[in-house]
């Protein structure tokens, strides 16, 4: 992702609270990332449909809270996403409670529906849970530079610590990560 690409992000989250179609822009440049990223972490279709239709949800209610120089959007709405995920693991169950203060109709999936967002997982269900479950400092920092492939200046840059303290996230989220995923062969 360049640097262009997330302030066109910005931009769009910042046009979502304009209005309908602001935010149906913003949905529409996330909805794939949030799917692939809900069948990576729970490895069915209709769990990822559900927590993607809540985590859309309480994004448009907390729109106003967005600051971009608190962090990129994509970051706000992942760390939306992690806690929906997280307190639907806790409960049980897909939380709809801002689905249903905002009156949005119950999502139905047709078998079409349920396998085209099957197909967007693309990494192996156990790593992403694994690393959901790291603390967010290391997950941060292993997102950046594994997954986005972006240097140690620059994500230290962002995360407004020293590039020494960025390596030591990444090293530290991958040993626990390999300990976690050799654990679960």
């Amino acid at each position: 992702m360049t640097g262009s690409d997330r302030l066109d992000e910005a931009a769009i989250l910042t046009s979502a609270r304009s209005g309908a179609e602001g935010f149906a822009a913003f949905y529409r440049h996330f909805e794939r990332p949030m799917l692939g990223f809900f069948v990576r972490a729970t490895g069915r279709a209709d769990l990822a449909a559900d927590l993607t239709a809540e985590t859309f949800a309480r994004a448009l209610e907390a729109l106003v809270t967005y600051d971009p120089h608190r962090g990129r959007a994509d970051q706000w709405l992942f760390g939306i996403a992690r806690n929906v995920l997280s307190t639907s693991y806790r409960r049980g169950r897909v939380d709809a409670a801002a689905r249903e203060r905002l009156g949005l109709p119950k999502l139905i999936l047709d078998d079409h529906a349920a396998a085209t967002i099957s197909r967007l997982s693309t990494y192996p269900d156990a790593a992403s849970l694994a690393l959901a479950e790291l603390p967010q400092d290391q997950r941060l920092a292993i997102e950046a530079h594994v997954l986005d492939e972006r240097g140690y200046a620059e994500i230290a840059g962002e995360l407004r610590c020293s590039e020494a303290v960025v390596r030591q996230r990444v090293s530290r989220g991958l040993r626990t990560l390999r300990t976690r995923l050799a654990g679960k062969q």
